[in-house]
């Protein structure tokens, strides 16, 4: 083996023009499929990290409360007793946030749009502010009564800006037209479309608008240490909070904003707790990354179709050139299964280094990528949830698609090298 690792080598080094095109295509390629794996590792890290600080927690206890049986409020009642239950069961958790939630029309001196009103304590929202990147105000005034943060495209078709007051407007839980003055105190970069109709506002604000007492929320978002176990948290949550004598909704993986209409069809009054995961929330952020992922994969298959075919047509073109060689090492009595081996130890060579040095260029290029915090056209931010894009290189990543392609050009080999193998001696040493 070490002979025939020396010849390889040999080999490489005295056809070093076949050798760095080779090297090259193949180092191509997979800088290409490590940029395309960082790409959606990267996207994928964004829209998860925006979405679940801004909208959803990896685990969410929300629910309905029912005056009657044809009404219903997205609110949980005597929620410090819920999170009692959760900081003493949930031995992975990280951090719980309580949120309101509501939707009504925000209106200026001049126009008005309608959006999604999420009450916050930003004192203890702890990714906020990495997610939120201000442009103007104060992120921390929003822990001032009354006080609303939005986005810079709302403030550009409400023609408002910090210090300006706004009115919310929304008929309350029991039906009665209410309305509450804000002050903005802070405008946030857009971040893809949920910046279009989310704003927030100080907790006090949106009880307020709703005439809640302080035990009341919106919901509880649970963030957790291993986001992974998302479900298996959500499954124990649905037993114990129900073993505490909670009526606890069937798990239905959809917004809570989509089950007004069944549950106020539902003949049932009091509160009624509804367990969703990030997931059941987020379903379009699943489409998106399940489209970006076949996307993906289709362009990977290309590539490797075509780095294998590559490969083969030189390796083809190689036997040729080397027939006389072929022949005389046959002709020394070198056996079919070395020369085969020989030929494929020579391309796993090749393919190992060229692979090695493409996956290094590529975390280059993505940690240059990332330094240069590249701007993204805004169609673009509407899915990717932030103005900039980031690229993720894992170590897992990285080795799997070395592997891969050093494996798929290595197999490649195998025809080509098959064929050398089975030269006649005297044919070949005769051979042009």
């Amino acid at each position: 083996m070490g002979q025939l690792l020396l010849i390889s080598l040999r080999n490489l080094f005295q056809h070093r023009r076949r050798t760095l095109l080779l090297g090259s295509a193949i180092a191509f390629v997979t800088m290409l499929l490590v940029l395309l794996s960082s790409l959606f590792n990267g996207m994928q890290d964004t829209m998860l990290r925006s979405a679940t600080t801004l909208m959803t927690g990896h685990v969410n206890i929300g629910g309905f409360y029912k005056i009657t049986a044809g009404s219903a409020a997205p609110v949980v009642t005597n929620y410090a007793k819920i999170e009692q239950i959760v900081r003493r069961e949930i031995k992975g958790l990280d951090h719980v946030v309580v949120r309101g939630r509501g939707f009504g029309k925000v209106i200026s001196d001049t126009t008005s749009l309608q959006g999604a009103i999420n009450g916050i304590d930003i004192t203890h929202e702890k990714g906020f502010r990495d997610v939120v990147q201000v442009r103007s105000g104060r992120l921390e005034d929003l822990a001032q009564p009354r006080t609303a943060l939005i986005f810079e495209s709302q403030a550009e078709r409400l023609e408002v800006k910090v210090g300006d007051m706004l009115t919310l407007s929304s008929p309350t839980f029991r039906g009665v037209q209410n309305t509450v003055d804000v002050r903005i105190v802070a405008i946030g970069g857009d971040l893809g479309f949920m910046s279009n109709f989310m704003i927030f506002v100080n907790s006090e604000a949106i009880r307020d608008l709703y005439q809640l007492d302080v035990t009341t929320a919106g919901a509880l978002h649970l963030y957790l240490k291993d986001p992974e176990q998302a479900d298996t948290v959500a499954a124990k949550l649905r037993k114990v909070i129900q073993a505490e004598g909670y009526g606890v909704m069937d798990k239905v993986a959809q917004p809570f904003f989509h089950k007004f209409d069944t549950v106020k069809r539902e003949d049932w009054v009091g509160q009624k707790i509804d367990i969703t995961t990030w997931i059941d929330e987020m379903l379009f952020i699943r489409y998106t990354l399940q489209t970006l992922s076949v996307l993906i994969a289709i362009l990977v298959t290309v590539l490797l179709v075509i780095i294998v075919i590559g490969v083969m047509n030189t390796l083809w073109m190689a036997v040729r050139e080397r027939t006389r060689e072929i022949g005389t090492l046959r002709a020394i009595g070198m056996q079919r299964g070395r020369i085969l081996a020989m030929f494929v130890i020579e391309t796993a060579l090749l393919a190992l280094g060229a692979t090695l040095f493409g996956v290094l260029l590529a975390t280059l290029l993505a940690a240059g990528v990332n330094a240069a915090e590249f701007v993204v056209p805004k169609g673009f931010q509407m899915f990717l949830m932030s103005d900039t894009l980031r690229l993720v290189v894992d170590v897992p990543t990285a080795v799997r698609s070395l592997v891969i392609i050093s494996v798929i050009t290595t197999l490649g080999s195998l025809e080509p090298a098959w064929r050398a193998a089975r030269l006649q001696p005297v044919t070949a040493m005769h051979a042009n």
